[in-house]
């Protein structure tokens, strides 16, 4: 059966979407079907806001620390019903913080500026930097954009801080400690703080 909704943690994850414009090397999902309590993340079908909005209508969120856009795939390629879903919980007073996790590629997704879209709806935004430069990041994360890419997801995450309270980054613990050094340095340039993640 496939999750749309599940826990992880502390935490309630949607699950909006299985498309992704990377086919990044050390993904999960290429490693398995579920994670925390979802019976398979893999989607038969993609769910409408709507459908998201009724389920979660049915959850009480005492004692979830965050709702987190985080499943197969990247969230804002399912970008209409995010910003629905994030609307219907900014109007739940026992909502927790909102937070996306994403690969920061919106912006190529749908050729305009997306962080805009997020005021006064996402809390928290954990963006994957993953590699020191547009070669390592190419060959690792494997972008359908090529080249575009890691700009891409620079400019996006400078363009957040605007827009969201809390932006972070993220690496994979696969690369190298010289490549996280300095996966360090950009981070802190950007002023985000840079968290090392298990593959």
């Amino acid at each position: 059966m496939s999750s749309v909704i599940y826990e992880f943690g502390s935490s309630l994850y949607l699950n909006l979407t299985n498309r992704c414009p990377c086919n990044c090397s050390f993904c999960i999902r290429t490693q398995t079907d579920t994670v925390g309590s979802a019976d398979s993340l893999w989607l038969k079908s993609e769910p409408s806001a709507e459908q998201i909005i009724s389920q979660l209508g049915s959850i009480r969120f005492d004692g979830y620390e965050e709702v987190v856009f985080c499943g197969f795939g990247e969230p804002f390629c399912a970008l209409d019903n995010l910003l629905k879903i994030c609307r219907y919980l900014r109007q739940r007073p026992d909502s927790p913080p909102v937070r996306i996790n994403t690969n920061g590629l919106g912006d190529l997704i749908y050729g305009k500026p997306t962080a805009p879209l997020l005021e006064g709806l996402v809390d928290v935004i954990s963006i994957s930097l993953n590699a020191p430069d547009r070669r390592k990041y190419n060959e690792l994360c494997r972008p359908s954009f090529g080249e575009e890419a890691f700009d891409a997801m620079l400019k996006f995450t400078k363009d957040c801080k605007k827009y969201v309270p809390d932006v972070r980054m993220s690496v994979v613990n696969v690369i190298s400690g010289e490549d996280i050094e300095k996966c360090h340095e950009i981070a802190r340039e950007l002023e985000a703080p840079l968290r090392v993640r298990g593959s």
